[in-house]
């Protein structure tokens, strides 16, 4: 198993965004995370990946400890280095891109594993141009961010992820900031991945997308999970009214 999280519980103030989640992710697998906003998905992301602290709850990366519970019921970190190590189990692909604007596309992809995982700089280069080719984007190396599309620096993020090598990525929406023509793109990059079995957690709004590609979906509203399994039958034959109801909303 990549991925493990178990009660978790998160909440701002008096907002409970999520209550008592458990996810599991196996090696090889997607899922899907679907939803209306302000269920907690994107927290969700967010707290499996340390950029959120949670109140309480377990997280496990390659069934290594990330998180326990301590004897108060309260959350307890491990130490500032074990969780540095843990970092290199997962990237995330985030809406807004965010790559370094002062940087070009081959040193956008290249930073990380060059400073972070301290690898040899032939190696990495030869990697990101590798990245570079599977994302077509053959002959960008040298762009800056600003000089591309939005759907090209998408495909960027994603390649500066892959480039850490790691066991899981998480995506946020991937497509949200994109046009029609351009979500294409992208999603096009993430089905190939799925074929070649990397494994992934995919908050999105694309629910053909998410039916085609996803070996379970996982359906949050309030903070919760009302629904998970098999994409068609959570698509095709939903359990829960609330899941039936939001699934209305959208073309199948």
């Amino acid at each position: 198993m990549v991925l493990e999280m178990t009660g978790i519980q998160k909440s701002f103030g008096s907002l409970n965004v999520l209550k008592n989640i458990c996810l599991h992710v196996d090696s090889g697998e997607v899922v899907s995370v679907i939803g209306p906003s302000g269920s907690g998905k994107s927290t969700l992301l967010r707290c499996a990946t340390f950029l959120e602290t949670i109140d309480a709850g377990e997280i496990r990366y390659l069934d290594k400890p990330a998180v326990t519970t301590n004897a108060q019921g309260a959350a307890e970190y491990v130490s500032a280095s074990e969780l540095h190590k843990l970092k290199q189990c997962f990237g995330l692909v985030f809406q807004q891109f965010n790559l370094f604007p002062h940087y070009s596309v081959l040193k956008n992809i290249m930073d990380a594993p060059l400073h972070v995982q301290k690898r040899p700089k032939d190696e990495v280069r030869a990697e990101a141009e590798e990245l570079l080719r599977k994302m077509d984007l053959t002959g960008r190396a040298d762009a800056y961010p600003y000089q591309l599309s939005g759907g090209q620096q998408q495909r960027v993020a994603i390649a500066r992820a892959l480039a850490m090598k790691p066991d899981i990525l998480f995506f946020d929406e991937p497509t949200s900031a994109l046009d029609p023509e351009l979500t294409g793109e992208v999603l096009k990059v993430i089905r190939q991945l799925a074929e070649e079995k990397m494994t992934m957690v995919v908050v999105t709004h694309e629910m053909p997308f998410a039916r085609a590609v996803s070996n379970r979906v996982i359906f949050m509203d309030g903070g919760l999970i009302v629904e998970e399994g098999d994409p068609e039958k959570v698509f095709g034959n939903p359990e829960q009214e609330r899941t039936r109801q939001f699934l209305r909303n959208y073309q199948q």
